[in-house]
């Protein structure tokens, strides 16, 4: 395993990390199962895990503190606050009272006293950003974070928590997770360029397209019933069509031309963007985070890099998503 540093911090994290929002979630993965995707996780070099205090209620997160009990200078914690997980005032956003009691809550359950990488899930479009950057701000001084991110923002967005955290010589934003894959380049336009010019890191969610991209997915558009896409057939509507299947195809016959994989090209070639930092990808069973973290060891060479980017553009996926989403709950009255 290799590992970069998160924009132009001193952070390092795997090329591969770990998507636990699987972890709690009804049918999908167990504790025990939890357990142990964790640590085979650390056995293959995996050090960061991406998390959130909405995933499964928080039982994500307390999956991880038990998870990682004796263990805990063996793993980076990631989590995220600020999607709405119950109704109310002052239980969801990004004002100073929920982002203290958010912080509070999320190291209970994960038993820690500190989170490697907190995020703003979603930016708050009903208060200045400038409250919940200052907040997290004080949260850094006191120890209980060490760095800070961004999730779900627009390119100006992004622009915007940098600059102020710049002006008032507040704690950088040094990461930004947004959905970047084979199959959703939309943030090439705006976010990508701007994370490169002001050196944030970039951590792609969606990385393998909700499973689209593991290779599980037939010529046909058959789905497995026990795979991400055949548990929610909603996202398989959306991902398995005959565009995205003709597009699958050739760049699955790229990969075998190689001796590789369809999901090992979709994670190398994400890498081969030097802005990511780490490629987070889900498991929801042991075996398959040793397989992701597998991947990483392709490198593709400039002109495998350009052959694949002339597959894409010729061959347009159908019509994906912005690379952030939208949370119309924060237009919406309390």
């Amino acid at each position: 395993m290799r590992y970069r540093h998160v924009g132009r911090s001193g952070l390092e994290v795997s090329e591969v990390g770990l998507g636990a929002n699987s972890f709690g979630e009804p049918d999908r993965t167990t504790f025990d199962e939890a357990e142990q995707i964790v640590h085979e996780a650390i056995d293959v070099g995996v050090n960061f895990i991406d998390t959130s205090n909405v995933y499964a209620q928080g039982v994500s997160e307390e999956f991880i503190g038990r998870a990682l009990k004796g263990r805990r200078q063996e793993m980076l914690i990631g989590t995220k606050f600020g999607s709405r997980r119950e109704h109310g005032p002052n239980l969801f956003g990004g004002s100073r009272k929920f982002v203290f009691d958010a912080l509070e809550a999320s190291l209970r359950r994960l038993q820690t006293d500190y989170i490697d990488l907190y995020m703003i899930h979603r930016p708050d479009t009903r208060m200045p950003l400038e409250e919940t950057l200052r907040a997290l701000e004080d949260i850094v001084r006191q120890g209980k974070a060490r760095y800070i991110g961004v999730c779900n923002f627009a390119a100006w967005r992004l622009v915007d928590a940098v600059w102020t955290t710049n002006h008032n010589g507040w704690s950088p934003v040094i990461s930004s997770q947004f959905a970047y894959s084979l199959l959703n380049r939309t943030s090439e336009e705006e976010m990508i360029p701007a994370c490169r010019q002001h050196g944030v890191g970039v951590i792609p969610y969606l990385p393998l397209a909700a499973g689209a991209l593991t290779g599980k997915v037939d010529a046909g558009g058959d789905v497995p019933p026990e795979s991400r896409l055949g548990l929610n057939p909603q996202a398989a509507g959306k991902w398995v069509n005959p565009k995205n299947l003709d597009l699958i195809g050739k760049l699955t016959g790229f990969a075998e031309e190689r001796g590789k994989t369809l999901l090992e090209l979709a994670i190398a070639w994400l890498l081969a963007e030097p802005q990511v930092c780490t490629v987070i990808s889900g498991a929801s069973r042991p075996g398959q985070v040793t397989m992701n973290a597998q991947a990483a060891e392709w490198r593709l060479s400039a002109a495998e890099h350009t052959e694949v980017n002339e597959i894409l553009d010729a061959n347009p996926p159908a019509d994906p998503d912005s690379y952030y989403s939208v949370a119309p709950y924060f237009d919406e009255p309390t």
